[in-house]
């Protein structure tokens, strides 16, 4: 479990490492923000499709093969967008790792999900999704820091080393859970998410990502905007309120607990994560930096209750199941990176914000079809 968890961080470095670089890639390029932003859609964009056809896969395949071819690839991937010369080929070498990621995150969350009892099912998908926003602060932070003291392409070098030396580690971990041996389709993948509970648990996770992939997409270019001049390294430390996602994931079952219910805890979560968004309108950088801390433990309250919920909805199918989540999570991340940045473009940042407020409302009113269990049963 420890070298799995090793493995999520290292993957999530890899997909957000380039986030808080955009001011400075679209400098060194002469691109627009819109253009650099591209870096981040580009790589969400087939993670939206990647992961059904990845979890078909995994039905019949070993997730552990899977797992380690992925992660040797993606390491080899982070070296090719370092040494890149030309924006075309840095953002050719992103689309590689939008192919790669989806399947190296569905291989851990069924490799994961198929080693624990049914009991203790929710508190680890809880904790491999800690283990995500840990990678997630971890890449932009180190992304940043290194690029502001020594060369930018230095952190990509240092990622990709760790994912080659992590992927024949992950050879040696035990055999897999026992697959199905029933050949899967499409038929299925309609069987599973018709299931009571599954569409609508998969629309609040594409709900939430759209709002955070909008909202982080282009933070790096408010910030400069509100103070001209500002670091890689400043912009980076504003991703630390993701360490509140990290308390708030492990922490979601004893919110359950305290709620009363999963569709409750998954209702407070996109209150704060509604407050935490408007927050962001206020014109000060450390405002910025307290709206951080609020807007990442609303968004993983949600994120960190869904994958729970949707694996103990169709545990006969987890593959599917996980497929579906993750391609609903980031078909909302890939929209969320693209159209509200057009109306930053157009009409700046109060208008996006304002208008990805309402998505986070329709979701609200959305948990009305979710299951609702008492609190730690398992969803039916």
């Amino acid at each position: 479990m420890p070298l799995l968890l090793l493995v999520t961080v290292l993957v999530f470095c890899a997909l957000y490492a380039p986030q808080p670089l955009l001011p400075l890639l679209a400098t060194l390029h002469d691109i627009g923000e819109s253009r650099a932003a591209l870096l981040i859609t580009a790589t969400l964009l087939p993670l939206s499709i990647a992961p059904i056809l990845y979890g078909l896969v995994l039905e019949r395949l070993s997730a552990r093969r899977v797992l380690a071819v992925a992660t040797a690839l993606l390491g080899l991937s982070q070296i090719a967008f370092a040494v890149a010369p030309d924006f075309n080929l840095q953002l050719a070498a992103r689309i590689g790792q939008g192919l790669l990621i989806p399947a190296a995150m569905t291989a851990l969350m069924t490799f994961i999900a198929g080693r624990v009892p049914a009991r203790d099912l929710a508190r680890t998908m809880a904790t491999y999704v800690a283990a995500t926003v840990l990678g997630g602060f971890l890449g932009r932070l180190l992304a940043g820091v290194i690029a502001a003291h020594w060369q930018w392409q230095a952190s990509f070098w240092l990622l990709g080393l760790a994912l080659l030396l992590a992927a024949p580690l992950i050879l040696r971990l035990g055999s897999d859970p026992p697959a199905s041996s029933t050949r899967i389709g499409w038929r299925d993948c309609r069987a599973v998410l018709i299931r009571p509970g599954v569409a609508s648990t998969c629309f609040m996770g594409f709900s939430v990502f759209f709002v955070f992939a909008a909202l982080l997409t282009y933070l790096p270019f408010r910030t400069v905007a509100l103070a001209p001049g500002t670091g890689e390294d400043t912009i980076a430390l504003l991703y630390a309120g993701y360490l509140m996602g990290i308390v708030v994931a492990l922490a979601s079952g004893r919110i359950t607990v305290w709620t009363g219910s999963q569709r409750r805890s998954i209702q407070l979560g996109l209150g704060v994560f509604l407050a935490g968004t408007l927050l962001f309108l206020l014109p000060a950088l450390w405002l910025v930096f307290a709206a951080m801390f609020l807007f990442c433990a609303g968004m993983f309250l949600v994120h960190g209750t869904a994958p729970g919920v949707v694996n103990a909805l169709a545990p006969d199918r987890r593959g599917v199941v996980n497929g579906l989540y993750i391609a609903s999570y980031y078909a909302g991340g890939t929209l969320g990176a693209w159209l509200p940045g057009i109306l930053y473009a157009g009409y700046g940042w109060t208008v996006m914000v304002l208008s990805t407020s309402i998505i986070i409302a329709v979701a609200a009113v959305a948990t009305r079809y979710l299951p609702s269990p008492h609190a730690g049963a398992t969803p039916q």
